[in-house]
């Protein structure tokens, strides 16, 4: 299925597996890489567009709302246009009347757990009192972590019969130096000024700049975050590695579900805040976020809902590559994470020269500099996977 507009080259997996590429082979996953590094670079800079004043300033939160639900609309279009809802099980079950997969009892929950994802992210970048470089590290870090320690559990529960290379432990270590980079770096500049080193002026950095710190609220929405990414990671790699024998690894189907299950659950949670908040006097001010929310669902923006187009594609890349045949939780995690971060890294230097938007930073570029090195062992451990995979 090729794409109107052409956003990548290829649908993910319906095109892929249909023999252009070998399934869970390297060019499928640089196939689905591509498609996910575009897609983020369309979407950082379609937020900054509408949020950033490059030319629009729409509310934050107005733009959560739009974005999500246009995002969400043609995700659920693609699966029930495609038929993937057909999930290929392991076993059938009986609830009540009705015969369905024995993996729906995990799926579902890993759907309400996206559901607390999506609105968390845009949550830890848009409300006040953190800085976004400052989330935006703290997320991608937290995730690597995860990642990791998924494999550990499976592979101790018997689940995971496959061991992390060495190559790949390297990268997590230096995938999170290039995260705790932007951490770091300004603290490391302050110590250098009090010891009487311009570094601040070397570093293109205000003197005496700081950064934003974490209050109650950013906490439990960070810890919700990575709650909901830990369960949600666990399970799809449940669900990868507990295939019976013979039954293909029908990740289509288990976005499917997924999908409608995030949807139901965040229409409801959409639903509690938008009647709730003048019951309990939550929605005050116009400026307010959950004022912004309610005036965004009675007036939803046309263009608004089209810039989640992308984010709405991007979600498949996203889920497959998490998901990708024959990898560890630890591999597929890094490749998500570090192909976002290069994404986003992209989108900014398009804003720059496009719109004049600000210049990546010099603790931006030493980011990049550990992300190259941690994907050339990723590179040396895909190398000893995909011929692990093929002998399979």
């Amino acid at each position: 299925m090729t794409l109107a507009g052409s956003f990548v080259v290829r649908f993910p997996e319906e095109a892929i597996l249909t023999g252009k590429s070998t399934s869970g082979s390297t060019k499928q996953l640089v196939e689905l890489c591509s498609g996910y590094f575009s897609l983020y670079v369309f979407t950082g800079i379609l937020a900054k567009v509408f949020t950033g004043g490059y030319p629009m300033r729409m509310p934050e939160m107005a733009y959560l709302f739009n974005n999500t639900l246009g995002s969400s609309l043609i995700a659920l279009a693609i699966v029930f246009a495609l038929g993937w809802t057909r999930l290929k099980s392991n076993r059938l079950v009986r609830w009540g009347p009705f015969t369905v997969p024995s993996e729906i009892a995990y799926i579902i929950p890993s759907g309400i757990c996206t559901a607390i994802v999506i609105p968390g992210t845009t949550l830890m970048y848009t409300l006040s009192g953190v800085s976004i470089m400052v989330a935006m590290v703290i997320m991608r870090g937290s995730i690597i972590v995860v990642g990791r320690l998924v494999d550990a559990v499976q592979i101790r529960q018997g689940i995971l019969k496959k061991r992390v290379y060495a190559e790949e432990n390297w990268a997590v270590v230096f995938a999170l130096c290039a995260v705790a980079t932007n951490l770091l770096f300004l603290p490391f500049v302050r110590a250098l000024e009090a010891c009487g080193i311009p570094a601040a002026r070397w570093a293109g950095i205000k003197p005496g700049a700081s950064g934003s710190g974490f209050d109650l609220f950013h906490l439990v929405v960070l810890g919700l975050y990575v709650s909901a990414y830990a369960i949600r990671i666990y399970l799809m790699n449940y669900f990868k590695n507990t295939r019976a024998k013979g039954v293909p690894l029908d990740n289509k189907g288990f976005f499917a579900i997924e999908q409608i299950s995030a949807c139901v659950t965040m229409i409801a949670l959409a639903a509690f805040f938008y009647f709730a908040s003048p019951v309990f006097g939550w929605a005050g001010k116009p400026q307010d976020p959950l004022s912004i929310f309610r005036a965004a669902v009675q007036h939803p923006t046309p263009l608004a809902l089209l810039s989640g187009l992308p984010f709405g594609i991007l979600a498949f890349f996203s889920v497959f590559i998490f998901m990708f045949k024959g990898r560890t939780a630890t591999f597929a995690g890094l490749v998500n994470r570090l192909t976002s971060l290069l994404a986003g890294t992209t989108a900014t230097l398009i804003m720059h020269f496009v719109f004049g938007a600000k210049f990546p930073s010099v603790q931006d570029w030493l980011s990049v500099a550990f992300i190259l090195v941690a994907v050339w062992f990723l590179t040396r451990a895909e190398k000893m996977r995909s011929a692990e995979v093929a002998t399979e």
